[in-house]
């Protein structure tokens, strides 16, 4: 699986992964592993997600309100996550809350 995060979104990644944590603990790691399923899911079949603009794509989140916006790079898609109640911009503006 190759990918790569934005810098800012990785930031915002493990920012949500401590504040689900903070919530209960062990909802940052089901957390981790719910973005990180979707980025394989977004990696193995890029093409499967709606086009939002230009050559960005979003992959939602399973059980938490994040969706995975990507585009496809050289080496594969690259990922930043939004949450997608604060609708979207374009690829590698970051994750918010």
């Amino acid at each position: 699986m190759s990918f790569s995060f934005h810098p800012e979104a990785e930031k915002e990644f493990n920012a949500a992964i401590d504040y689900y944590e903070d919530i209960e603990p062990g909802f940052g790691y089901d957390f981790a592993l719910e973005v990180h399923s979707t980025i394989k899911r977004a990696v193995d079949v890029p093409k499967a997600w709606a086009v939002l603009e230009g050559d960005v794509r979003r992959s939602l989140v399973r059980r938490f309100p994040y969706g995975i916006l990507y585009s496809e790079g050289c080496d594969g898609p690259r990922g930043s996550e939004y949450n997608r109640r604060n609708g979207c911009g374009r690829s590698g503006a970051g994750m918010h809350r």
